[in-house]
């Protein structure tokens, strides 16, 4: 009696002719009793040889089954040639096993030079992200449920009904007990039994249908239909996290909302406006901030002021939107910097800033960027990936992006004024940057360039000749976020003319994709003076192994990136810089559930 692969008892008749020749029988004259076997018998009296002959291997006796009719010299050469089969399956074996090292060795090779900047995120396959704890039993686990479905498709092809439907059940409880473990020690106790269970049915499955040609190309298959999953779920992956990056959350939606509504019903619109002596006073040190967010601002500013040594000599100049403009004012009236002096203006209100005097916002308001940006079947559209979706975001069609190109017609009676976006937090005084020598630059910038990288030719088209013949590609790039800009000489080199040129050379957008990045790297080329690295730390919004010595040692630090510490997306070991400088206890902040 025995159980066939699909657990139905069987049973089955063994005849003497059908064992091997080490059997030894008791009664030699039954009739299925092979005429050799007397011999046999006389030939094994000794119980140790006897033992010896009934552990030959089960490899010789399916081999061999017949060897008592062979002559001598045919069984010589049948085991001769079994050798040599054996040595040459083993030669094979270890020819393969060099070319998958060898393929292995080339992919950890290539995986070092992959640029996971493209597609705007940070590389997972960091050492921070290396799991040391994975064990045999969970990758042997993984292993076997590939081997499943490989050899489940073979059966299904072969009508093998009965055994697909093991290979699938099998498959299906293995991956249950996987689940979204990374090591043997988050396995459930049954594990291991699974694992022997799956072993089990895939030797019987190998036994049945493996064929090498046959399993090479059903994995050459699964390997394909793998990377078009993948591919497809990264493009997917972009999408989503532009989606979570650049939709507002709810706390931080409501915040505006309960600030404009208090901002009216208060009167806190009636109150007069304070003095503007020093809002043009050149003796003191002044900021430009460009936001939407109430809350990102109210951490720049804190910060600032917190480590200003003389704050009251420090003046904040922030520009909103019509829409936020209500809610940003509140927030800094109820809530003002201590010492220092702060200033809210609606963009809205410069009507200097109009579509036949600033080229971006007469780009803006064509027919051929609304359909850039609202087309669903435009080039930068989620199915060709996430390389141009990034230039869908819609903070690109906001002037704030731009007003920084504008700074002498924003404050014309000021002759020095540091910019600083909305995702940064400020470490130290700031204050040594308004003597520093810029040695007749007009900007002062951190260089980002490392290497290859952050070069102008990652910003710009360099197959163009308008952008080959005028820069060079491997000049280094600089930061927006912290940059300390000289007026009195922006005015003397027309810097918004030499912006404004260039952007209607770039009417159609062949120079380079949109953003205010590119545009600042050519309309300050050869005018931007070097900081030290010190005063301004980038890519705390997307790279998860930034040197934290380097970020804690930082004057200035930057969220650049989609991960902003507001949201929750933030990287988590990077927030707290950031959290400390928000009022939690604000009454506004406990209102909107904005919690630390």
């Amino acid at each position: 009696m025995y159980t066939d692969p699909f657990g139905a008892f069987r049973l089955r008749k063994v005849k003497g002719r059908d064992l091997s020749a080490s059997w030894v029988l008791e009664n030699p004259n039954s009739r299925d009793q092979p005429k050799s076997l007397e011999t046999v018998e006389d030939s094994f009296q000794s119980l140790e040889l006897r033992e010896k002959d009934e552990n030959r291997s089960k490899e010789d006796d399916v081999q061999f089954p017949n060897l008592l009719s062979m002559s001598p010299v045919k069984l010589k050469r049948q085991k001769m040639r079994q050798e040599r089969i054996n040595l040459r399956t083993a030669e094979l074996l270890r020819q393969d096993k060099e070319a998958d090292d060898q393929m292995v060795s080339a992919a950890i090779e290539r995986s070092k030079s992959f640029d996971s900047t493209v597609k705007g995120k940070y590389s997972i396959w960091r050492r921070d992200y290396e799991n040391l704890n994975s064990d045999s039993t969970l990758k042997l686990m993984r292993d076997q449920i590939i081997m499943a479905k490989a050899y489940a498709n073979i059966a299904k092809t072969n009508n093998e009904s009965n055994l697909y439907d093991s290979l699938m059940t099998q498959s299906r409880k293995s991956q249950r007990a996987v689940g979204e473990a990374s090591s043997d020690a988050e396995l459930p106790p049954r594990a291991l039994e699974q694992a022997k269970a799956m072993g089990h049915i895939l030797s019987m499955a190998k036994d049945k249908l493996y064929d090498c040609p046959v399993m090479e190309r059903k994995f050459r298959a699964m390997l394909q239909s793998t990377e078009d999953n993948v591919n497809a779920q990264k493009k997917k992956s972009a999408f989503l996290i532009q989606l979570a990056a650049k939709t507002v959350p709810k706390p931080l939606h409501c915040l505006p909302l309960q600030l404009a509504v208090d901002y009216f019903l208060l009167g806190y619109h009636k109150r007069e406006e304070n003095s503007k002596e020093k809002l043009e006073d050149n003796s003191l040190y002044h900021y430009a901030i460009f936001s939407d967010n109430v809350l990102a601002t109210s951490v720049v500013v804190n910060s600032t002021v917190l480590h200003a040594k003389e704050p009251e000599k420090h003046v904040f100049h922030v520009v909103t939107d019509k829409l936020n403009f209500a809610a940003m004012k509140m927030w800094f009236l109820v809530n003002p910097p201590a010492g220092a002096t702060i200033k809210v203006e609606n963009i809205d209100d410069f009507k200097w800033l109009n579509s036949s005097y600033c080229s971006v916002l007469r780009q803006l308001e064509s027919a051929r960027l609304k359909e850039y940006y609202f087309k669903a079947n435009h080039p930068s559209s989620l199915a060709l990936g996430s390389d141009n979706l990034k230039y869908r975001n819609p903070k690109y069609l906001s002037m704030l992006n731009h007003l920084r190109f504008y700074l002498p017609e924003v404050y014309p009676k000021l002759d020095k004024i540091l910019f600083l976006d909305d995702d940064i937090v400020v470490q130290k005084d700031l204050t040594p940057l308004w003597s520093l020598d810029l040695q007749g630059m007009v900007n002062g910038a951190v260089e980002t360039c490392k290497e290859s990288f952050h070069r102008f030719d990652k910003y710009l088209n360099f197959t163009n000749p308008k952008i080959s013949d005028n820069f060079d590609p491997n000049a280094c790039g600089w930061a927006y976020g912290m940059n300390i800009f000289n007026l009195k000489e922006w005015k003397k080199r027309n810097i918004t003319g030499i912006y404004h040129r260039w952007q209607d050379l770039n009417e159609d957008r062949t120079l380079w994709k949109l953003g205010s990045l590119p545009p600042g790297l050519i309309t300050f080329y050869n005018l931007t003076y070097p900081l030290d690295r010190g005063w301004h730390v980038l890519g705390l919004g997307y790279d998860p192994a930034l040197n934290q010595t380097e970020i804690e040692n930082a004057a200035v630090i930057h969220y650049n990136g989609n991960y902003k510490p507001w949201l929750d997306l933030a990287i988590y070991k990077y927030r707290s810089y950031w959290s400390k400088y928000v009022m939690f206890d604000n009454p506004y902040l406990q209102n909107c559930n904005i919690n630390e």
